[in-house]
């Protein structure tokens, strides 16, 4: 039975979970005293938001198998997409469906799903004034990165708890040294938006306040959506330009009208 569960965190709750060098990256900034500055600024940003608004998590464990290219979640089927170009000579063609166990060995396995936001207001604070705008709105986005961080977290040591004594530093999760992978919807190995629609259909985004677009982004903006796979193998890949023959079979086994789909993919098409 799929455990379902939504998690609500304090700003300050999350302040050491943020990944700063994405957030120096989104201002262009390579000198260290200026990303010091740029660090200092935020925080002050960030101490004014506290009490005012709050980050959420919504995630949902449950059983799960491969059939091919495809994983069954509770049920749903989760069409992925395949690698038609391996990362280097020798190794396979990666799809996410590898790192689950096949529906053939007659055995379930477990994965989750899950969503985080912010509250809608928060992008809106210190709206009019584009250099405040767009302080607070990279700091919304980290924010709804460091709960994806700490929920996974959490997931791993304690509500799945396939790691209880799991023991990293803040800098070793940012560098992915927990068993498993959190593949993003979005993200080079989980390109079509449109997949949000699915997640959606079995968690409902509208209770963390996530609503989509006809192209599946998630409103508000800092949102992250995604899937978490425990197999200690599993690990992250590009999957590169895909050919037309994939999109017409990805189409087919998600049941979305080959056009439309083009126009999901457009992004990774050959």
């Amino acid at each position: 039975m799929m455990e379902r569960r939504k998690l609500t965190y304090d700003i300050s709750q999350l302040i050491e979970y943020i990944n700063w060098p994405y957030f120096y990256h989104a201002w262009q900034l390579k000198n260290v005293e200026k990303q010091t500055e740029i660090k200092a600024e935020a925080m002050r940003v960030l101490e004014t938001l506290e009490g005012r608004y709050r980050v959420y998590a919504l995630f949902a464990l449950g059983e799960a198998n491969s059939d091919g290219d495809d994983i069954l979640f509770e049920g749903v089927r989760l069409p992925m997409l395949r690698q038609q170009h391996p990362t280097s000579d020798g190794e396979p063609n990666m799809c996410m469906s590898d790192f689950i166990r096949p529906m053939s060995h007659g055995i379930s396995d477990k994965m989750g799903i899950f969503c985080t936001t912010v509250d809608i207001g928060l992008e809106k604070d210190f709206d009019g004034d584009a250099y405040n705008k767009m302080m607070v709105q990279l700091i919304a986005d980290r924010l709804a990165e460091a709960a994806a961080e700490k929920m996974h977290e959490e997931v791993r040591k304690t509500f799945w708890g396939y790691a209880p004594d799991e023991n990293l530093t803040i800098g070793e999760m940012h560098a992915e040294k927990f068993q498993g992978i959190r593949p993003a919807v979005g993200y080079p190995s989980l390109p079509d938006t449109s997949m949000n629609f699915v997640l959606d259909s079995l968690m409902h985004f509208s209770d963390v306040g996530i609503r989509l677009t006809e192209s599946g982004a998630m409103k508000p903006h800092a949102s992250v959506s995604g899937m978490m796979i425990a197999h200690p193998k599993a690990r992250y890949f590009m999957l590169g330009k895909i050919g037309a023959d994939q999109v017409e079979d990805y189409a087919r086994r998600r049941g979305v009208p080959l056009e439309l789909m083009k126009r999901f993919l457009a992004g990774v098409t050959e």
